[in-house]
């Protein structure tokens, strides 16, 4: 089912936004004229699902999208533009332009701002994706409307599905590793050989050769898991790797 906005231009905004710690002005047009944009919008930075999954997963599937098509991503929150510009610094975002919509007017405009005085929130967005097309609304997934802050159909694996169906995700490589650790340092000259982004987990405080032999049977490092599987040591991942 379409939703009413689909086919409408985008609202006509300035966003008073923050870049490396100057004021910037930064238009509706700046952001979609002549481009293919991905925009998210959430209830608020900091805040758990948009911080443990919603920006996240965008920024980390963003190079598949950029493959697809995509000239770029946008996150958008009625946020003020220093809070924004924190939250970006401390998600460690490398790829989605996030954006403050400080006084709601996009928001407004979309038909988005809700009330969230129950939280003491004041006006926020109400969570949503859309793919804007040179400055028109081409598709939109809008969560539905149930109490709390539902969060089924704007994630960022339900959009790379809408853009291109067959588009192969990058897999999450996750590796336990401790400093001066020669196997270590050989399994991720492996990975890194391959092509593949790792997340690496040092031994050291609060992750112990317990914390690993727990997860994987072994206190032995490295120990590298692939989507959720034990690949095992260096000597494991080799074997993986040539097959």
């Amino acid at each position: 089912m379409s939703h009413p906005m689909e086919g409408q231009p985008v609202p006509k905004v300035t966003f008073r936004a923050r870049r490396d710690g100057e004021w910037v002005d930064i238009t509706s047009d700046e952001l979609f004229k002549g481009k293919k944009v991905v925009v998210f919008a959430l209830p608020g930075a900091f805040t758990p699902t948009c911080s443990s999954t919603h920006l996240p997963r965008y920024d980390e599937l963003a190079p598949t999208f950029f493959e697809s098509g995509v000239d770029d991503i946008v996150c958008l929150s009625v946020n003020d533009a220093f809070v924004m510009e924190e939250w970006k610094r401390d998600q460690q975002v490398q790829h989605v332009t996030l954006i403050p919509d400080g006084n709601g007017e996009f928001s407004a405009g979309m038909g988005m701002l809700v009330d969230k005085q129950d939280l003491g929130f004041g006006k926020r967005s109400w969570r949503y994706s859309m793919l804007v097309n040179d400055g028109v609304i081409e598709k939109m997934f809008v969560e539905p409307e149930v109490p709390g802050d539902p969060f089924e159909v704007s994630d960022a694996d339900t959009m790379l599905n809408h853009i291109n169906p067959n588009a192969k995700r990058p897999q999450a490589v996750t590796m336990f590793t401790k400093p001066g650790c020669p196997h270590c340092a050989s399994a991720k000259r492996m990975l890194q050989q391959k092509g593949y982004q790792y997340e690496e987990i040092e031994l050291g405080e609060g992750i112990t050769p317990r914390s690993v032999r727990a997860v994987s049977g072994s206190g032995l490092v490295p120990q590298v898991f692939m989507d959720g599987k034990l690949i095992g040591g260096a000597d494991d991942l080799e074997k993986w790797l040539a097959k």
